[in-house]
């Protein structure tokens, strides 16, 4: 006579699996950031590499802790004296704000602040032609949901 696989193997078993297709779903949930883009063609991978970008500006407000990146054809142009030089930035010149909402620092002996919970990305990009309608300059703001580690865009 055979013995009937008990209702708590059973059971386990099917929590394995329960768990187990949870991860395939998340998995095949999550979000490639590089795939977002705007109506107008403003595309999150024109950016792509920007957490390395050399910092060109930093600023703070009460709500937000702000970093400005570069691409390298804009820091040349800013080591070229463009904007002051009177000469525009050249076309592919794109520039990327880093927003978190500010927290106290837990480890430095002094009262600083550092970054806390990313709230979003704005991208912003000089293409003379492209962006004509608004002074050669396209930009697009993707919204951070943490909670969902997603970026959608805010348009």
């Amino acid at each position: 006579m055979k013995k009937m696989p008990s209702l708590l193997m059973m059971s386990s078993f099917a929590v394995v699996l329960v768990v187990l297709g949870a991860g395939v779903i998340s998995a095949q949930q999550q979000q490639d950031k590089y795939s977002l883009k705007v109506p107008d063609g403003l595309a999150f991978s024109d950016f792509r590499g920007y957490e390395g970008r050399e910092v060109v500006s930093v600023a703070r407000t009460d709500e937000v802790l702000k970093v400005i990146v570069a691409n390298p054809v804009m820091i040349e142009a800013y080591k070229a004296g463009v904007p002051g030089n009177g000469k525009p930035f050249p076309d592919g010149s794109k520039i990327a704000k880093i927003q978190w909402i500010p927290k106290k620092s837990t480890e430095a002996p002094f009262d600083v602040s550092v970054p806390g919970t990313l709230t979003d990305l704005f991208f912003i990009e000089r293409h003379s032609k492209r962006f004509a309608g608004i002074a050669g300059w396209g930009y697009v703001l993707f919204d951070y949901d943490a909670p969902s580690d997603t970026f959608k865009p805010n348009v």
